[in-house]
């Protein structure tokens, strides 16, 4: 009696840990542990740069960045500056010069598979700029041309001290070419809070902004990225195995 209760134990031990580790083994094959990676990604606008060598009246650089703050969100900015010269051949020309900044949040809508690190995103910013306007000449539009036409005046006059801000939608795509490379492309939907009009005369274009579209609130922008990612930490998050991967 006493060797049959010591079997019995004993069997029961040996399919007590045979199950454990049956189950151990199950559980890691419903699993997958994915390394996500955190960190800075800065870059710069190439659709900037690309103008910049075509357009002989523009002249513009920018810097952009995001920082992971969680699996989907990202803290997000850009700045730089920009020269244009808006030519109204009829009637006006002026030559806008200043610097911007854009802050807000990214977030990834795009759900990765395995280790793959893609966006498709949608963004909010909070855009601010300080210019100025250079008035380099302007035509004065007379409506009884019978009697007298229209004259030019060159002015040189420049308006310095006036600001801009607005808000910013974005939304965009960001692929990694190679490890740790990101190409990306946005499109920025804008609406004024406020700007500084120059005096006698309304702002044509403001910089990180674009053209006001004729008095109008809203602007609309492009932009074409490249950034790279320096990785500061991983992540870890469980991924559930695919249902063909388990029966196998």
């Amino acid at each position: 009696m006493k060797h049959t209760s010591l079997f019995i134990t004993k069997t029961l031990i040996f399919f007590i840990t045979v199950c454990s580790f049956a189950q151990s083994e199950v559980q890691q094959k419903d699993s997958v542990v994915i390394k996500q990676r955190y960190g800075l990604r800065m870059g710069t606008d190439l659709g900037k740069i690309i103008k910049t060598l075509i357009e002989s009246d523009y002249e513009g650089l920018e810097f952009n960045f995001d920082y992971r703050l969680t699996k989907n969100l990202y803290l997000a900015g850009d700045f730089g500056n920009e020269t244009r010269v808006t030519d109204d051949s009829e009637f006006l020309n002026v030559t806008t010069e200043g610097n911007y900044i854009k802050l807000g949040i990214d977030y990834n809508v795009y759900s990765n598979w395995l280790d793959m690190d893609n966006l498709i995103y949608a963004g909010f910013r909070i855009g601010y700029s300080d210019f100025e306007q250079k008035l380099n000449s302007f035509t004065v539009y007379n409506t009884d041309q019978y009697w007298q036409e229209p004259f030019s005046n060159d002015v040189g006059k420049t308006f310095t001290g006036l600001s801009a801000s607005w808000a910013e939608l974005q939304v965009g795509l960001k692929a990694e070419l190679v490890r740790n490379l990101y190409m990306g492309l946005n499109i920025q939907f804008k609406a004024r809070i406020h700007d500084d009009d120059p005096e006698n005369f309304e702002n044509v274009y403001i910089p990180g902004f674009n053209k006001t579209y004729d008095s109008g609130s809203f602007g609309i922008g492009f932009g074409y990225n490249i950034q790279y990612l320096i990785p500061f930490y991983k992540k870890a998050k469980n991924q559930k195995a695919k249902d063909s991967e388990k029966e196998n």
